[in-house]
């Protein structure tokens, strides 16, 4: 009697397995997924199977084997026309309905995981056969993750770094997925994540980084996201402006009418919030006014019609500062009424011409103090013709300017058709001579001698 070694009979198996998945037929059409089936662990899944052919048969077999790496075959179940045959120690976990060739796995354990191979045959005038082989993998359903944060609490932008950790109770073949307002991050300069891209660093930390971070971790049967989570970061102040409830304002230019009041709003992008201060600037010098984000300026308390008013920013976490400035113009109440009806009149317009109104006035000002009127009327003296110069000497009587030297005083007479006569008093009591009448302005000259020139005539 012919006895077979241990070896020899699962070589002799092996060569039988292999006979079963040789020889395909077109006349028989086997059809099986050709993409890997995931299943969850505790559910059932089935393993869809299609076949047809196109001859005539009298048997159909159908056999279903499972391979565990890595090349372990492991009988389940076989069925000829109805009549099925499990093996007995998977019978209560698989289940098979003929003529249909698709199993159903009724309870799915992980150890069910790897790869199954159907092979039909069918018998007629001769037997032909088909296999397949379909890949089952099983997962557990993944739980939601949470988010932790390094450090827990808040970090000074382009100082300090982030990380988030993304963690999962349970499940299997994680796959993380990092999302910030909604959308997915990808890796950058100041974004990388670990290995298996649970864990996210932001380094170093940027204003641009502020967001809503969630986590979605999902696996082949199932997919769960984390609540977002904003991480605190400081930064700021940026932005800083002036702005008021009412008035006109160009730049950093400000116009308020007189006997109005105005509030000013310093407001600057920053986290935590700012401390907010002004201070006035007039006369070369600064006058610290108030704390505070608003500052209320009434036109009557504004000793100058220009003032200047500044508003400093700070930010006790990150330790930066940012200051900005506005001009205040008060407006007179001649300019008002105008400016309310000038609708085609801009601020800048109204500013502009306030600006020169002043340059000029100031210059007028200036040009009055050199040339004042005695002395621009002495120059015209001195460059009088000399035919003038005769004709006074006839009216004063006098031929030697000694005699017309003292201090005069002149009368200006604003209606020239009024006066015809032109008086002359001496002190030395020299006759009055009576002038024409003349179409100019007429004056009335008094002469003083001074006591020297008296004594030096005696």
């Amino acid at each position: 009697m012919l006895s077979w070694s241990p070896l020899a009979l699962h070589f002799n198996l092996q060569l039988k397995i292999s006979a079963l998945l040789l020889g395909i037929s077109s006349a028989l059409k086997l059809t099986v997924p050709s993409h890997t089936l995931h299943g969850t662990e505790g559910q059932p899944l089935n393993l869809p199977v299609d076949y047809n052919f196109n001859i005539t048969v009298s048997d159909i077999q159908i056999i279903w084997l499972f391979e565990k790496p890595p090349t372990i075959h492991i009988f389940l179940l076989s069925a000829v026309n109805q009549s099925v045959v499990p093996d007995l120690e998977y019978m209560h976990r698989f289940t098979l309905s003929p003529p249909s060739a698709s199993l159903l796995i009724k309870h799915l354990n992980r150890s069910d995981e790897g790869t199954y191979i159907v092979k039909i045959n069918v018998h007629g005038n001769r037997t032909i056969s088909a296999s397949g082989r379909i890949r089952v993998t099983v997962d557990v359903p993944v739980t939601k993750p949470l988010i932790y944060t390094e450090p827990p609490f808040g970090v000074v932008e382009k100082r300090g770094n982030i990380t988030l950790k993304c963690a999962v109770e349970k499940g299997t073949r994680i796959v993380y997925q990092w999302m910030k307002n909604g959308n997915p991050i990808e890796a950058s300069a100041n974004y990388s994540f670990s290995v298996n891209k649970d864990t996210l660093s932001i380094a170093p930390v940027v204003k641009e980084a502020i967001g809503n971070y969630s986590c979605l971790a999902a696996n082949p049967v199932s997919a769960m996201e984390s609540d977002t989570i904003m991480p605190t970061i400081y930064y700021g102040p940026y932005g800083l402006t002036i702005n008021t409830d009412k008035g006109q304002k160009v730049g950093r230019v400000f116009t308020l009418d007189k006997g109005e009041a105005v509030r000013l709003y310093c407001s600057a992008d920053s986290n935590p919030p700012n401390i907010y201060s002004w201070i006035r600037k007039a006369n070369n010098s600064t006058h610290p006014i108030k704390y505070g984000r608003s500052l209320e300026v009434a036109s009557e308390k504004v000793t100058q019609k220009t003032e200047e008013y500044t508003c400093s920013a700070y930010n006790n976490m990150t330790e930066n500062q940012a200051e900005t400035h506005i001009i205040v113009i008060i407006i007179p109440k001649g300019l008002e009424h105008f400016i309310q009806k000038g609708k085609y009149l801009s601020p800048l317009a109204v500013i502009t011409g306030i600006s020169l109104f002043l340059i000029v006035s100031i210059c007028l000002l200036i040009l009055w103090k050199r040339f004042q009127p005695h002395k621009v009327i002495q120059q015209k003296l001195q460059i009088r013709p000399e035919a003038d110069y005769r004709k006074a000497q006839t009216i004063s009587g006098h031929e030697n300017a000694l005699d017309d030297f003292g201090i005069y005083e002149f009368v200006a007479f604003p209606d020239p058709a009024g006066i015809s006569l032109v008086s002359s008093r001496s002190v030395s009591g020299s006759d009055v001579i009576q002038g024409q009448d003349r179409p100019g302005t007429i004056y009335e000259v008094v002469r003083h001698i001074p006591e020297q020139h008296q004594e030096h005539q005696e």
